[in-house]
C-alpha cells in the first residue's frame, strides 16, 4: 500500500522472531548498501503476524536505529497473516479512476472481513488475453488494526512510516531487483519465517497467486527443543546445523527431516493447487527466502518434494 515514496527511506523487516533494517543507496550502477542491522525478539512477542508486545518492539527498533547509525527516519514495512488478503480477480473493463471509484463494493464480493474494518488497494495487471472486455486485477485488503498497530511501533520508535506493503510484493521487488527473470517465465518465491511461510507465484514479474501458511522455522525449532530438553536459542543453532553432542546426532537427524517434509509437503500442496488451477506454463523454478532457507539441507529436500529447482535467494546478489 503505497502512500508515497521519498528519496531516503530504510526498511524495516518486522518478522516473528527479529526486526532488521536495511537501508540502501541507488547509483548509477544499482543499488549500494549503507546499513544492515539485525535485533532478535523472544518468540511470543508477533504472532500469525499481529503485534502482541509491541513495548518490546519499539525497543527493538530504537536498538536497530542505534546499530544502523542512519539518519533517514522515513521507513517502508510490511504485514502478512491472516488479517491481510490477496487475491486474483476479474472485473469488467474500466479505467483506474473508475475502478478507485468502485472498489469498496466490489470488494465485499471477495474479502471475508467488514469492509469498514479494513484498508484496500489494487493493482489493474491489464486485460484478459482469452476476453478482451475484462480485466484482471490483484485486490488487497488488510485489517485497519493491524495497519495501525504496526504504525503506532514504527512512529513510537521515532519514525515515519511512509510504506506499508504486503510481505509477498516485497519479496517480488527485491527478486526483481536481483534476478533476471526470463519473459514469460512462471516461478514460485517461497519465504519461509518463523511463524509465516509466504508463497508468491510470479509470470512476466507479475504476482498470480499469493498464500501464507501459518508453519515456519519455529515449528522444528520447538521440537528439536522438545525431543533434546535442551532451551529454544540452543535448539535454533542445532536447526541451521550448529556442532552438537553426537549422541544427539540420530534424534537431530530424525527432527529435522520429519519436520523439513512437513513443510515442503504443505509448499508443494500450494504449488499444487496453483497448477490445477490455472491455466500457466509449469513453474520452472522456486526462489527460497526467509530464516528457514537455513534449515540444514532443507532446499535439497525442498526440491526432492516438489520435484521443481530451488535456489536460495541471495537478497544482495546486485547489491
Amino acid at each position: 500500500m503505497l502512500f508515497s515514496k521519498p528519496k531516503e527511506i530504510i526498511g524495516l523487516d518486522i518478522g516473528s522472531s527479529s526486526i532488521k533494517l536495511v537501508e540502501l543507496k541507488e547509483e548509477k550502477a544499482g543499488y549500494r548498501l549503507q546499513n544492515l542491522a539485525l535485533a532478535p525478539l523472544p518468540p511470543e512477542a508477533i504472532v500469525d503476524g499481529a503485534l502482541m508486545d509491541s513495548v518490546t518492539i519499539i525497543d527493538a527498533i530504537k536498538d536497530l536505529m542505534a546499530q544502523g547509525k542512519t539518519k533517514t527516519k522515513n521507513v517502508a514495512t510490511s504485514v502478512s497473516g491472516h488479517s491481510v488478503i490477496v487475491k486474483k480477480i476479474t472485473l469488467p473493463f474500466m479505467t483506474d479512476a473508475e475502478l478507485e471509484e468502485s472498489i469498496q463494493w466490489e470488494s465485499e464480493r471477495y474479502i471475508p472481513f467488514d469492509i469498514n474494518d479494513v484498508n484496500i488497494d489494487f493493482q489493474i495487471l491489464g486485460s484478459d488475453v482469452e476476453n478482451p472486455e475484462v480485466m484482471e486485477v490483484i485486490l488487497v485488503a488488510a485489517k485497519k488494526d493491524i495497519i495501525n498497530d504496526y504504525v503506532a511501533v514504527v512512529m513510537e520508535a521515532g519514525l515515519n512510516p511512509i510504506i506499508i506493503d504486503v510481505d509477498a510484493f516485497a519479496l517480488e521487488n527485491m527478486l526483481a531487483i536481483n534476478y533476471d527473470l526470463e519473459k514469460g517465465e512462471v516461478i514460485a518465491i517461497a519465504n519461509v519465517g518463523a511463524s509465516v511461510t509466504s508463497i508468491n507465484i510470479l509470470k512476466n514479474n507479475v504476482s498470480a497467486f499469493t498464500r501464507d501458511l501459518f508453519k515456519g522455522g519455529n515449528q522444528i525449532t520447538e521440537e528439536i527443543q522438545r525431543q533434546l530438553h535442551i532451551d529454544f536459542d540452543e535448539a535454533e543453532r542445532v536447526k541451521v546445523g550448529s556442532k552438537i553432542d553426537g549422541t544427539w546426532q540420530p534424534v537431530v537427524q530424525k527432527v529435522l527431516k520429519e519436520a523439513s517434509e512437513s513443510l515442503a509437503a504443505e509448499i508443494g500442496s500450494s504449488l499444487d493447487f496453483f497448477q490445477s488451477s490455472s491455466t500457466y506454463e509449469k513453474i520452472s523454478k522456486l526462489y527460497l527466502g526467509g530464516g528457514g532457507s537455513k534449515i540444514k539441507e532443507f532446499d535439497i529436500l525442498l526440491q526432492q518434494q516438489i520435484g521443481v529447482p530451488v535456489e536460495v535467494i541471495n537478497p544482495f546478489k546486485k547489491i
